[in-house]
């Protein structure tokens, strides 16, 4: 299931994926090396304008999330990456924002890619809640969604982002 339909769907999911990324946000936090293979984390990095392609990735055992981008206008900004896994290892989640809210570069592009694991939830901001300031997402036509990725829809994109989220299921052996 990529992004769930109707306006009720996306209210409850809208609800129900932020309160899930900070627990385990929290769980990674408070429970460090939790998760099989190596221990959840958030790491800064510089989303640098210019108009060049580049791409900024974490891995946490056998998952990964790669975030590519192009952007134009202003000075680096500093964004940050959390990977995690839950408890029970169902679940990868990969969250990429700017911690100030909203950012003032232009993005012509932008792709998230998870591997090990297939996206159930995505959503992209153009702002990221911060104080008093709440987050503003997307208009589903502006992006698109696939089993591994989420990325801006040519010509429909409107150049800004400040957040996305990904919550991915990951493959179970079942006997």
């Amino acid at each position: 299931m990529a992004a769930p339909s109707g306006r009720s769907g996306r209210r409850a999911w809208a609800a129900l994926v932020p309160a899930a990324l900070l627990c385990l946000a929290a769980r990674a936090a408070a429970e460090p090396g939790t998760a099989p293979g190596a221990a959840p984390s958030t790491t800064e990095f510089d989303v640098r304008p210019g108009g060049e392609v580049h791409s900024f990735s974490r891995s946490l055992g056998d998952y990964g999330c790669t975030f590519t981008y192009s952007a134009q206008g202003g000075t680096n900004e500093q964004w940050q990456m959390n990977v995690g896994v839950s408890e029970d290892s169902g679940l990868f989640s990969c969250s990429i924002w700017r911690p100030q809210g909203k950012s003032y570069l232009f993005f012509t592009q932008f792709k998230a890619e998870v591997k090990g694991a297939k996206i159930e939830y995505a959503m992209a901001y153009s702002q990221a809640a911060v104080g008093a300031q709440s987050d503003i997402p997307l208009k589903q036509e502006e992006f698109e969604i696939t089993e591994t990725t989420v990325s801006h829809r040519e010509g429909k994109f409107r150049f800004e982002l400040s957040k996305l989220m990904i919550v991915a299921k990951t493959p179970r052996d079942e006997l």
